[in-house]
C-alpha cells in the first residue's frame, strides 16, 4: 500500500527583490492577490490535497508570515462584538492548529534544493509535497490534489509540468521524456535551465512536487549546480539514475508566475474576474481602459 502524502514543504526564504520596495518590510508571500496573500492560496491548495502538516523554510525578516497563521484574539473579539460573522469565518481559514505548522530557518541562500534539504529532519520515511507559493494555479480541482491522486497510481516522484515556448525553456527545469502517457509522462532525465537549443523537450517543471525521501538523501550528497545553487532538479534526476521512477504530470489549470510583476498583474486580473462580487465592475473598468488605450494609438 502506497503511503499517503500528508506533509508539505513551503520554501519561503527568498528576499523577493523583484518586488522592492514593497518587500523591504513585507514578505513577498504576504503580498495580496485580490484579497488573500499568496501563501494563503498555497495553503488552501495543500489542505484540499489532504496535507495535515505544513513546514515553512524561512529566513530572517519573515516574522509577518508566522504572525499571519496565528490567531488574532483582539481582532476576532472586535469582529464578534460588531456582529461581523462573515469576516470571522474568513479569518478562521487563516488560523493553523497548534502543532500543524513548523518553521525552519535557511541561513544561506543556496537554492531550492538546499531549502528542501533544510526540512529533512521533519520528514520521516514517507513521500512529501513541495509547493512554491510564487506559482499560483487556477484549477477546478486543485493542482496538488490532481498530483496526489496520480501519485496513488504511480508512486515514485511526480513533478507538475507544462509546455513552454522553446525560447523560454532556458528559464526552467526541463524534462527529457522517456514515454508520453498523456497526462503523465515517464521521465528519463531532467536538465536545469538548459542552454537555448539544447533543451530535450519543452515540458517544464513548475512549482509543485511530490517526492520520495530518497530525494533528501540525494540532496545531502549533491554539489552546487546551475547558478551556484543546490538544485532540486539535480536530486530528482539522481532518482532516475538510481533506477527509481520519476513522472511529469500535465496538470489541468492555468499557472501564473507571481514571482514576476507581469505574472502577478495577470493573476490579479484573472482572479478578480473570477469573483462574482467583483466581476461586473472590474470588467467594465478594464473595457474602459482598453478603449482609452486604443483611442490613444
Amino acid at each position: 500500500m502506497k503511503r499517503k502524502v500528508t506533509k508539505a514543504i513551503f520554501p519561503v526564504a527568498g528576499m523577493g527583490t523583484r518586488f522592492l520596495p514593497a518587500t523591504k518590510s513585507v514578505p513577498k508571500e504576504i503580498m495580496t492577490l485580490v484579497d488573500r496573500p499568496l501563501i494563503q492560496y498555497a495553503i488552501d491548495e495543500a489542505r484540499e490535497a489532504g496535507i495535515k502538516e505544513f513546514i515553512f523554510v524561512t529566513s530572517r525578516g519573515k516574522g509577518a508570515l508566522e504572525d499571519y497563521f496565528d490567531i488574532a484574539p483582539t481582532l476576532e473579539a472586535s469582529l464578534r462584538k460588531a456582529g461581523k460573522r462573515e469576516l470571522l469565518e474568513i479569518l478562521k481559514s487563516t488560523n493553523m492548529e497548534s502543532g500543524a505548522i513548523a518553521y525552519i530557518r535557511q541561513h544561506k541562500a543556496l537554492g531550492l534544493g538546499h531549502a528542501v534539504w533544510c526540512a529533512r529532519r521533519l520528514i520521516s520515511n514517507e513521500p512529501f509535497a513541495v509547493i512554491l507559493p510564487d506559482d499560483v494555479i487556477a484549477a477546478e480541482k486543485p493542482c496538488l490534489q490532481q498530483m496526489v491522486e496520480a501519485h496513488q497510481e504511480t508512486g515514485g516522484c511526480v513533478v507538475a509540468a507544462m509546455e513552454v515556448p522553446h525560447e523560454k525553456a532556458s528559464s526552467y527545469g526541463i524534462l527529457d521524456i522517456k514515454e508520453d502517457l498523456g497526462a503523465m509522462v515517464s521521465v528519463k532525465g531532467m536538465v536545469e535551465k538548459p542552454k537555448t537549443g539544447t533543451e530535450p523537450s519543452n515540458l517544464a517543471v513548475i512549482g509543485r512536487y511530490i517526492l520520495t525521501p530518497h530525494v533528501l538523501r540525494n540532496l545531502t550528497k549533491i554539489k552546487q549546480g546551475a547558478g551556484g545553487e543546490i538544485q532540486l532538479t539535480d536530486a530528482i534526476a539522481k532518482e532516475i539514475e538510481q533506477g527509481r521512477d520519476v513522472y511529469g504530470y500535465r496538470f489541468r489549470g492555468q499557472r501564473f508566475d507571481c514571482g514576476s510583476k507581469a505574472g502577478f498583474l495577470q493573476a490579479t486580473v484573472a482572479f478578480g474576474l473570477a469573483r462574482e462580487d467583483l466581476r461586473d465592475e472590474f470588467l467594465q473598468y478594464l473595457n474602459e481602459m482598453v478603449s482609452l488605450q486604443q483611442a490613444a494609438q
